[in-house]
């Protein structure tokens, strides 16, 4: 069991999924509460899959946890394009956002390769 608060990608997860349902509060008046459901949801999904991985009874759940939350970081992305496309954020707005997301993604990748490499070093 680990601290999730002390977990930089967390900390940023935490911040972005944050600002985001900040900027999503416009998404309903523009007609596309949907978008807005499923960009939140993605965003929030990346942190509290670090959460929940924290109190994994193993390291290779914690890694599956690690693993859902790349997912969320992915889908995160993907919301923010259809976001900008549709012309609901402004594309340096879009662009400043799927940067973190994708840094995010890289950080959890990291994090998750060194416990999967913490398990094999174990066997």
């Amino acid at each position: 069991m680990q601290d999730f608060k002390h977990i930089q990608a967390w900390q940023r997860a935490h911040a972005l999924a944050i600002a985001l349902h900040g900027i999503a509060r416009e998404f309903n008046r523009a007609g596309h509460a949907h978008l807005r459901s499923q960009l939140t949801r993605a965003a929030d999904s990346i942190a509290t899959n670090i959460v929940e991985g924290c109190g994994s009874s193993s390291r290779k759940e914690f890694a599956r946890y690690l693993d859902i939350a790349i997912k969320s970081a992915s889908e995160t992305e993907h919301h923010l394009f259809a976001a900008r496309d549709l012309r609901l954020i402004s594309p340096a707005d879009s662009q400043r956002l799927v940067g973190e997301a994708v840094e995010i993604r890289k950080m959890i990748h990291g994090y998750r390769k060194r416990v999967l490499h913490t398990i094999s070093l174990s066997l």
